[in-house]
């Protein structure tokens, strides 16, 4: 998919903490009724678009005020349950930045945005020349210990740098404002730097402080 092809106007989903990579796949549960409607709008569209965004401080004439960054995604499964919600995974296809809120008569948000600056998400899987698998491997296991949490490390350890970081900068237990600067990061290098930093921080101060 090339930016020429994607669209001006999307759904907008606002959901605190929850942040789309590009290239990331996010499992979502729908069930409010607007949310149905915005699922079932966008599985008419050639796309498939979602846009994912958080809702920053403040409040529009429609709801919270948003990020201005968010990342959309393109709806690639989706199963029905016997009461009519939805359990869908979207993939992220390309970060965005909201222009402005449309109005309409649809019960969700739509926002006019760029993608713009984005062109890379497009491209093929991103490189970290500057990873170092062992020692990120040391501070993960650290940080995951003192959150009392486990993973499984066979399939970590195996997993491409790119997919690996995205999936740690979504999965992760940040603060929302944290979870936008990731999502923010210029490039998979820079996201990883500000995921150590994150994981750091929080084994200094046992995760009770916001990182600055």
């Amino acid at each position: 998919m090339r930016v020429k092809h994607l669209p001006e106007i999307i759904p907008i989903f606002p959901l605190p903490g929850a942040v789309l990579m590009p290239r990331g796949r996010l499992p979502l549960h729908i069930f409010e009724p607007r949310y149905l409607a915005m699922l079932e709008d966008a599985l008419k569209t050639p796309s498939r678009l979602i846009g994912m965004i958080q809702p920053s401080l403040g409040e529009g004439p429609r709801g919270p005020s948003l990020h201005k960054i968010g990342c959309a995604g393109r709806v690639t499964q989706f199963s029905e349950t016997e009461d009519g919600r939805y359990m869908i995974t979207i993939t992220g296809i390309s970060r965005f930045r909201l222009l402005k809120e449309v109005e309409g008569f649809t019960p969700y948000r739509r926002c006019a945005v760029s993608w713009d600056g984005f062109e890379r998400d497009l491209g093929g899987e991103e490189a970290d020349e500057g990873f170092r698998r062992r020692d990120f491997f040391d501070l993960l296991s650290r940080f995951l210990e003192s959150r009392g949490m486990s993973t499984d490390w066979d399939s970590l350890k195996d997993a491409d740098v790119e997919l690996l970081i995205n999936a740690l900068s979504m999965m992760l237990d940040f603060a929302p404002e944290d979870k936008q600067a990731l999502l923010e990061a210029p490039s998979l290098s820079t996201r990883r730097e500000t995921l150590v930093t994150l994981m750091e921080f929080a084994l200094r101060t046992g995760g009770e402080e916001k990182l600055q």
